[in-house]
């Protein structure tokens, strides 16, 4: 029996092929659910948080970026990062696995629509 293979798999066999794709567009996309785009409670801050954590998820299955490199990715300092990142955990779109000292966190996105 065949077990069912991991998004991460799927992703790496490279079944499109971008033509005329600059460097921009070589480096992949990432798509961010349209309630989470239109929402009128979540800060630009806090969208681009949660936008780039969706561009690491599906690079592995699992997402665990440190804030400083967030921080780096979004333009933006930790303190900053911290704020969006508690913002939407309190809206309940962000487990935080807190995985102690020296260790990155592991982040657990919750995809599910609803009105935000």
């Amino acid at each position: 029996m065949d077990l069912p293979r991991s998004i991460g798999e799927l992703l790496k066999e490279k079944t499109i092929i971008l033509k005329g794709a600059d460097a921009a567009t070589a480096q992949g996309f990432t798509q961010v659910p349209n309630f989470i785009l239109k929402s009128k409670r979540l800060s630009s801050g806090d969208k681009l948080a949660f936008a780039m954590l969706l561009s690491y998820a599906w690079q592995n299955d699992y997402c665990f970026p440190g804030q400083k490199r967030l921080g780096e990715d979004m333009g933006l300092h930790e303190t900053n990062v911290r704020r969006h990142l508690k913002s939407l955990e309190a809206h309940g779109m962000l487990a935080i696995v807190r995985r102690g000292q020296g260790k990155t966190n592991i982040y657990e996105l919750d995809l599910k629509p609803r009105r935000l």
